[in-house]
């Protein structure tokens, strides 16, 4: 980071949200049950995958680094969120700032390929469901988990190090409740134009190869189940997609909204309400988005249960 940003004030200030020390309450509470339950669910999720032998397969294998990115990333942002909310204490440091970025952008990007390879994975349970066992091996499970880690690495690694090259020798007051990347590029007092449209190229690569991937597959998907015959087996194909297109729609959703846009139409309110959702609150969705309409989760759940009841009448 430039020597400019080094003054006696070494800190961002996050004062996103409210003003209102009754709002910020209100949130506070809400916020804190959020995170909860997103904890809560996403930690039964990783649990029941593991402990069911049945769900050991490649869409669920996906399903428990979903679930694993999901927990993480809200663990990024939600506790300082609190803490900003419940205390006096706005400051983060340049470090605290750039390291929660960094970690948030990995999450995000690589929770945009795991998407994808659940995407891939349906398409080929039903376009190709004969050969699904040999393209769907473990090493190319592990391989697709692998690459989407190292798109993360690459992605918030770039966006860190051109953010770290500017200048900040003004205002430190980041309008956010937390470190993101168009509300500190507001704050550099150097050209930002070569670190915006690299960061913009990046995130917007990242957005669109994914959907391109995941809208291919769903177009493929789509295309074979209509040819399907029987009304059984049609339903059958939908229900097997219904709950990773719910969660794909409401993740691309607010990603693109807040993204894929130059940084000067930032919109204060719009744009944090759409954070809250994708930071917040779609970690918590997912679990229940994959478990209430998912019949395999819901056995698994039951299975897990009675194994366990079983257990204790043993001992």
């Amino acid at each position: 980071m430039s020597a400019c940003n080094h003054t006696n004030e070494p800190e961002f200030m996050l004062v996103g949200l409210t003003d209102s020390k009754e709002i910020q309450l209100v949130l506070s509470v809400l916020f804190l049950l959020i995170y909860m339950l997103t904890v809560l669910g996403n930690i039964v999720m990783i649990l029941i995958i593991h402990l069911d032998v049945q769900l050991h397969t490649p869409m669920y294998f996906f399903l428990t680094h979903l679930s694993f990115l999901d927990l993480s990333y809200s663990t990024v942002i939600t506790p300082k969120t609190l803490q900003n909310l419940l205390t006096s204490i706005k400051n983060i440091s340049f470090m605290g700032c750039f390291t929660q970025l960094y970690f948030f952008v990995l999450l995000a990007a690589s929770e945009c390929f795991i998407l994808s390879s659940m995407a891939y994975d349906r398409y080929v349970a039903i376009c190709s469901p004969l050969h699904y066992p040999v393209i769907m091996s473990p090493r190319r499970s592990y391989i697709l988990i692998t690459v989407s880690y190292m798109i993360g690495v690459l992605d918030s690694s770039v966006t860190v190090f051109c953010l770290s090259t500017l200048d900040f020798c003004n205002s430190k007051v980041i309008h956010h409740f937390f470190c993101d990347t168009f509300p500190i590029l507001a704050l550099s007092c150097s050209d930002t134009y070569n670190a915006e449209a690299t960061i913009f190229i990046l995130a917007g690569s990242t957005l669109l190869l994914s959907l391109i991937t995941i809208s291919s597959s769903y177009v493929s998907i789509l295309s074979t189940i209509l040819k399907i015959n029987s009304s059984s087996g049609k339903h059958k194909a939908f229900s097997t997609c219904a709950s990773h297109l719910i969660g794909v729609t409401v993740f691309y959703g607010t990603m693109i909204f807040t993204y894929l846009k130059p940084s000067k139409s930032y919109s204060l309110g719009k744009d944090e309400v759409a954070s809250v959702f994708y930071t917040i609150v779609i970690p918590m969705l997912n679990p229940l988005i994959y478990s209430l309409r998912n019949k395999e989760v819901k056995s698994a759940v039951v299975r897990v249960m009675k194994k366990r009841e079983c257990t204790q009448k043993l001992k």
